[in-house]
């Protein structure tokens, strides 16, 4: 501040003030004075590209004597005067389509003059990182002319400066700009064709911690959660395994919350929970990511932790969004849905673009039966971040609710092409498949969720239903069985840290293992039955005996039958003195079988490998 002449004091307090427009107006010529020989060429650019002149009273020119630190301060209170001023006119217009046509006034003009000084090698890295600001936004307004720079003509001849280009000037002068690095990654996520020119730009700064914060950030936005992890853990404990603890961030808050986040949407719910529990003890007054939390607490059904999140949230600041967020989540896990969207439409008021709030009303509103507002709310998270993956699943979802099953096809294979190795995805456009009586491509949309890794056992079962309708025993029984093996590793996860849950083959123990040891319930009733029918028919009648015996524990309508089919069972094997004939099923005794060569992958097919990759949880 010492360095700095009255007229940018002035401009400096104004700013810190919060009257932007005074502050850029101070720095701008005044009315009566004539525009500078030497800005001449900027005006006439600015002037050709629809700017107002001098002597309209919006506002002037900039000064001719502003340094860098004048230049980089009237260029972002320009700029947040124009976006306050939009922000008024948005919550003034009811139309979404007149809301979407709406956008900063003054960004023609700060592309010129930045312009200008960017040519003329006038801009330190923060002015550098304001033009980049105004790049990026004058490409997404309604009149951008390109997605990713802005051309500007002269007799001089054409320049093109892109958005990420000036980004990566700024910080390759100065890295600690986080604000450039978040936006550079808003650019890299939206456009995926400027990765290569990014990285190889960065390469010189490539061993800069920030960078590193970077690609965490990008790689849990694009759901890279393994890549992000892998980088968290070399921030957090060094490149030496001899000394784990050394370092740079071992107690980084904000790191820890990435790798909750990470845990999060990989759905190791319990993993997650632990980190934000550690993290909020470590920082009890922290509300970044809580919200986060806050959703787990909400898969997981834990009400109490949930209220005392929400309580000490509240008391930390109430008007914060994520506090609305986490309040939001405990009345809907109340079933208040009501009182839910009262606090999610409070969190957009305070900041519209909380991309969470609006996915979350979304999912409450279909709790409300209202599917109109539903797809509104999904809508308006799908324009804030095109590749939220949760809005498209949910615009689909209310579709389908409504038996608009071509739109729910559509947003549901949106949804699928961001999560590719979701099984949820793909049982869902499976479903709609079989809404449209689509059975082959059902078929094969369960397939590539089979092979997505169906924790859940949701599309093995439906795969297993139409095999069985196509006359497909073998394929039915295949499934059937899969289904088992998945629930029966799911319930050995949390005792066998070395269990592989969703990948079938991976268990030491036999078929009896499983048959005999998974927990029965509805759906594994089911399979335990047809596959009790299905030994039986190809003469293995220890197994189909042994699928009898466990249904006799289900207190279902198939512990009748299958007590009805046990003794048929005893029966045929008493005609045969007690012998047990091994047919040629193929499915189940891999021991039995070492004269196959192919052994595991053709009793399971080679379809049904999975990546080890579980679904989402859509609620919230």
């Amino acid at each position: 501040d010492d360095d700095l002449d009255d007229a940018t004091l002035h401009a400096k307090s104004l700013f810190d003030a919060g009257e932007y427009r005074r502050a850029a107006e101070s720095l701008s010529v005044d009315a009566s004075e004539t525009a500078p020989t030497s800005s001449a060429k900027g005006r006439r650019r600015f002037l050709a590209a629809g700017g107002v002149a001098s002597s309209d009273p919006s506002i002037h020119p900039p000064s001719p004597q502003l340094d860098a630190f004048g230049i980089c301060l009237r260029a972002y209170a320009l700029y947040l005067a124009g976006e306050r001023r939009k922000e008024e006119e948005i919550v003034e217009l009811r139309d979404p389509l007149e809301r979407t046509s709406v956008r900063n006034a003054y960004l023609t003009q700060l592309s010129a003059e930045l312009y200008d000084y960017y040519s003329a090698g006038s801009l330190d890295p923060f002015g550098m990182y304001v033009y980049g600001v105004v790049l990026k936004e004058s490409n997404k307004s309604p009149t951008g002319t390109s997605t990713a720079a802005t051309k500007f003509h002269s007799s001089e001849g054409t320049h093109t400066p892109t958005a990420h280009g000036v980004f990566i000037e700024s910080l390759l002068a100065f890295p600690y700009n986080w604000s450039a690095w978040l936006d550079l990654s808003q650019l890299c996520i939206d456009d995926p064709s400027i990765h290569p020119d990014v990285e190889d730009s960065l390469r010189p700064i490539s061993a800069h911690w920030m960078y590193h914060f970077f690609c965490v950030h990008v790689f849990l936005e694009n759901q890279a959660n393994d890549n992000a992890i892998a980088v968290i853990d070399r921030l957090i404990h060094g490149n030496s395994d001899d000394m784990p603890d050394r370092g740079m961030f071992v107690r980084s808050p904000y790191l820890q919350s990435q790798l909750a986040v990470a845990h999060y949407n990989m759905r190791d719910f319990d993993s997650a929970q632990s980190l934000f529990s550690t993290l909020a003890g470590r920082d009890p007054n922290r509300l970044d990511s809580m919200d986060v939390y806050s959703n787990i607490l909400y898969v997981k059904e834990d009400r109490v932790a949930l209220s005392q999140l929400a309580h000490r949230a509240i008391r930390i600041d109430k008007y914060r969004p994520e506090t609305c967020c986490i309040v939001g989540n405990y009345y809907s896990l109340r079933g208040r849905h009501e009182r839910a969207v009262v606090y999610f439409q409070r969190a957009l008021k305070l900041d519209r673009t909380y991309l969470a709030a609006w996915t979350l009303m979304g999912h409450e509103y279909v709790e409300m039966k209202n599917a109109a507002a539903a797809v509104e709310a999904y809508r308006r998270a799908v324009d804030i971040n095109p590749r939220d993956y949760r809005a498209w699943y949910g615009l689909g979802q209310t579709y389908e609710i409504m038996n608009m099953l071509l739109y729910a096809l559509f947003y549901y294979r949106r949804a699928a092409a961001l999560r590719p190795y979701d099984a949820r995805m793909w049982c869902a456009v499976g479903g709609c498949y079989l809404g449209l009586d689509r059975r082959a491509d059902a078929v094969r949309t369960y397939e590539r969720a089979v092979s997505s890794g169906d924790g859940e056992g949701i599309a093995t079962r439906r795969l297993a239903g139409l095999y069985q309708e196509d006359g497909d025993a073998e394929g039915a029984a295949r499934c059937y069985l899969r289904h088992l093996e998945l629930r029966y590793q799911a319930q050995r996860a949390p005792s066998s840290p070395d269990s592989r849950v969703g990948t079938p083959g991976s268990l030491e123990g036999s078929i009896d293992d499983v048959i005999n040891q998974v927990r029965v319930d509805a759906p594994e009733a089911e399979a335990l039955l047809y596959l009790a029918y299905y030994y039986r028919d190809n003469g293995e009648y220890e197994t189909a005996g042994m699928c009898c015996s466990r249904l006799l524990e289900y207190p279902g309508p198939e512990k009748e039958e299958g007590k009805a089919l046990l003794r048929e069972i005893r029966s045929r094997m008493d005609r045969r003195g007690g012998s047990v004939r091994r047919g040629n099923a193929g499915v189940g005794r891999r021991q039995q079988t070492p004269e196959t060569p192919q052994g595991e992958a053709e009793l399971m097919g080679e379809s049904m490998e999975t990546s080890g990759r579980s679904s989402f949880e859509f609620s919230p």
